[in-house]
């Protein structure tokens, strides 16, 4: 039976409505155009009101006369400042928007009432987490005033602990709407990752409480523990990440919601291969600027593969990317291999800036440019005004047609370019390289950038935009342009980054520790054919799953052009697997089981 959006309200609570930190954002924003062509206006957004954020985001409603604007007017009556309007992402979804600090005086009755209800702490909250606990607080309120002013049924989504935090009060005041709780990670899964190199061997053993207690996240776990129990329907978002669940929140998830892509926004307006060819040529400048200052090679049997993500050096798989490339440098050497390949980290981490020689380089790679092409030019118009004038057809020296002045400032440009130290690993002046656990990595197996080694390194500790001076594209770009993401994460609940590579039609390797390749597995039959590689790091040790990412690596390297073509593809249609138009069906049986429960 489906749901009768005309007669149910729906409303989906995140602290990243409007406020942009990590992959929640994406999940609601990429989703809202399929939600709202559901609900139509019968869905809302609710999030926190920060205006130098919301000013880019937000657009007020001259209205507030629907049942989402006149809870929310009661609100503003009240004092609390609250925003009603449109979220300008596609979809334009209706959004509510409320300021935390509007009850920042009142955060003591409020985190008495957490203690004395559900004997959850707070005396050691930080200001991030007094402004969370507030939001919680100001949403239980808004969805008070929303049963009382609607006489439609209402179901309260609710991402992760930081806008879970008003479940526990709804259930104890028994307020007539059916929630729903998706966590995205645990907060201790994450942290327990990091930290412990067996963290899924010991998963059913560890006591969650001592654990939190030694992180210092009692109060945040007992948040999410409190919301993953009082909700009407417990959801996350992978079987991997269900597992983590169980053992940690002491809840088995009652339904998965595997998240998607909102394909529209990566249809390319000319044919992938087209934009690939195009933002290839783009990375080749790059190339050229940061590497033939030292020496050079084939450009045409130069293969470009990335990762990208948090820096989290073990958990999204850096470790085992970078032994793994060693690994397919030696054997490209034996193979007496023509192939070079091109690594991108693309990650962020605190620097003062780049590194003056990189940006020195690239700049004068530039003017060389700008003087062939002066060059080029003279050439051209002497030479059309030669051939034309020639009364035997023969074609003049070339050399004639170019003055001293050009030569002399090419051979100027090339002899201050050319130099003879490897070219540089990280783009960026680190601040903390001593303890930079990637850069000690690639330094421990010797990818220099050695001109005999056909395996290059390239650390950007940046994201990549259009801004900036080394590349001067997008991210979504610079995807396209690449052969190849590299994604073999140790945790990861879910993995945006390879789904992303796939709309792109660029091939992938994710892991069958990430929630997107546990469901490649299960839903998709010979994923690599398609091109998508999942390695296995499941109770699998660390030397036999770089092996095989080794092995995936090097067999890509042999394959021919024409073959890579039709693999991109077979990715890009895969890709349509993963639209929110299909997978949303998962999120419509969650809501139905919330309505058969209140």
């Amino acid at each position: 039976m489906e749901i009768n959006s005309k007669s149910t309200l729906l409303t989906e609570i995140a602290w990243e409505v409007c406020n942009q930190i990590g992959g929640i954002y994406t999940v609601i924003r990429s989703k809202a155009p399929s939600v709202v062509d559901y609900w139509q206006n019968n869905y809302c957004a609710v999030g926190p009101y920060f205006p130098h954020k919301a000013n880019v985001e937000f657009e007020p409603a001259e209205s507030w006369t629907d049942s989402f604007g006149q809870a929310a007017q009661i609100l503003a009556d009240q004092g609390i400042e609250i925003k009603y309007g449109t979220w300008l992402v596609s979809g334009r979804p209706r959004v509510i928007l409320i300021n935390p600090f509007s009850v920042f005086y009142r955060l003591g009755e409020i985190k008495y009432g957490l203690w004395e209800h559900h004997q959850i702490p707070t005396d050691q909250a930080d200001d991030l987490q007094n402004q969370v606990l507030a939001f919680g607080y100001l949403c239980k309120l808004y969805l008070k005033q929303l049963c009382q002013v609607s006489n439609q049924k209402i179901i309260a989504h609710f991402h992760e602990w930081m806008a879970g935090v008003a479940i526990p009060e709804i259930r104890r005041e028994n307020l007539p709407l059916a929630t729903v709780f998706t966590t995205h990670a645990t907060l201790l899964g994450r942290y327990l990752a990091m930290n412990d190199q067996a963290f899924y061997d010991h998963l059913p053993f560890y006591n969650w409480h001592d654990e939190a207690k030694k992180f210092n996240i009692e109060t945040q776990v007992l948040l999410e523990r409190a919301a993953a129990h009082g909700s009407h329907v417990f959801t996350t978002i992978s079987q991997i990440t269900a597992r983590e669940c169980e053992s940690l929140l002491g809840r088995r998830p009652d339904a998965l919601l595997p998240n998607g892509i909102n394909l529209q926004r990566f249809t390319a307006i000319h044919e992938h291969q087209v934009r690939h060819q195009k933002y290839k040529e783009q990375i080749n400048e790059f190339v050229m600027g940061h590497f033939f200052q030292s020496y050079s090679f084939d450009l045409d049997k130069t293969l470009y593969l990335y990762t990208s993500g948090r820096y989290e050096y073990r958990n999204k798989g850096f470790d085992i990317c970078v032994e793994a490339l060693a690994r397919l440098n030696y054997m490209l050497k034996v193979a007496g291999s023509d192939i070079t390949v091109v690594m991108f980290f693309i990650t962020q981490k605190p620097y003062y800036g780049i590194d003056a020689e990189v940006l020195q380089s690239r700049t004068m790679m530039d003017e060389i440019r700008e003087t062939c092409e002066a060059i080029q030019k003279q050439i051209g118009e002497h030479m059309f005004h030669a051939v034309a004038a020639s009364p035997n057809m023969q074609l003049p020296d070339l050399n004639q047609f170019v003055n001293d002045y050009w030569k002399l400032r090419l051979r100027r440009n090339l002899s201050a370019w050319k130099g003879k130290h490897l070219p540089h690993i990280v783009t960026h002046e680190l601040k903390d390289w001593d303890h930079d656990e990637l850069l000690n990595h690639i330094k421990a197996v010797e990818l220099i950038n050695r001109p005999e080694d056909p395996v290059k390194i390239v650390y950007h500790p940046d994201f990549i935009s259009s801004s900036n001076p080394l590349f001067g594209m997008d991210y979504g770009q610079f995807v396209r342009g690449c052969h190849l993401g590299v994604f073999p994460s140790y945790y990861e609940p879910w993995g945006y980054t390879p789904l992303e590579s796939m709309a792109s039609g660029v091939p992938s390797v994710t892991s069958d520790l990430s929630g997107f390749g546990e469901y490649v597995q299960s839903h998709l039959t010979h994923p690599a054919k398609k091109g998508v590689y999942v390695i296995n790091r499941y109770h699998c040790e660390f030397n036999s799953s770089a092996q095989q990412l080794a092995d995936i690596l090097y067999q890509f390297t042999k394959q021919t052009r024409r073959e890579r073509i039709n693999q991109r593809n077979r990715v890009e249609n895969s890709s349509e697997e993963f639209d929110w138009s299909f997978l949303l069906s998962y999120y419509m049986a969650a809501y139905k089981l919330a309505l058969g429960r209140f």
